[in-house]
């Protein structure tokens, strides 16, 4: 393998995992031997948008995205090579193929670090981002939705990442 390639894919993973601990809304695995996976399974636990079988949008809180760091992946990024949607299957999103397990986070520069990736998905999931155009969009029945229901999104607004707050405990004098 590739020095620059290997090195790029430790710190991926290094900072991946920061931020899983940083994270109460989102779960890293690594699908590959450590020091320098490929290949993860992102999880995200927060609120997004499903469509029933009856055809009502509804939310849920399990979210799942396959990321792929191809061979070439530091002088060219397909997103459709990168990502992967992985379920739920019934997510009603205009950024998210509902037929088949692709997801588009906008465009993917060559080397986007694993945690920029991470961050788009989860405003994608979270609706704080969305398409809004029927001709751009991966799932433009999803699309019209957004424009109806405009005053429902974002459907979570909590930050990917926790924020640390310092302060100090003194014992009381009794």
């Amino acid at each position: 393998m590739d020095k620059v390639f290997e090195g790029f894919l430790c710190r991926q993973c290094e900072q991946g995992m920061v931020l899983d601990n940083e994270s109460d809304l989102f779960d890293l695995v690594p699908l590959d031997p450590p020091p320098a996976p490929r290949r993860y399974i992102a999880c995200f636990h927060c609120t997004g948008l499903v469509r029933t079988p009856a055809g009502d949008v509804t939310e849920a809180n399990q979210f799942a995205v396959g990321i792929t760091f191809p061979d070439d992946y530091l002088r060219r990024a397909d997103p459709f090579r990168v990502l992967s949607w992985l379920g739920p299957r019934e997510v009603f999103h205009p950024n998210i193929s509902d037929r088949a397990p692709f997801i588009c986070v906008g465009r993917i520069a060559p080397g986007m670090l694993l945690v920029d990736l991470i961050y788009q998905l989860h405003e994608i999931i979270t609706f704080n981002k969305a398409t809004v155009r029927e001709d751009d969009a991966l799932n433009p029945d999803a699309c019209a939705w957004v424009r109806r229901n405009q005053d429902r999104l974002p459907v979570d607004t909590r930050p990917l990442k926790r924020r640390r707050i310092e302060f100090t405990v003194e014992p009381l004098g009794v």
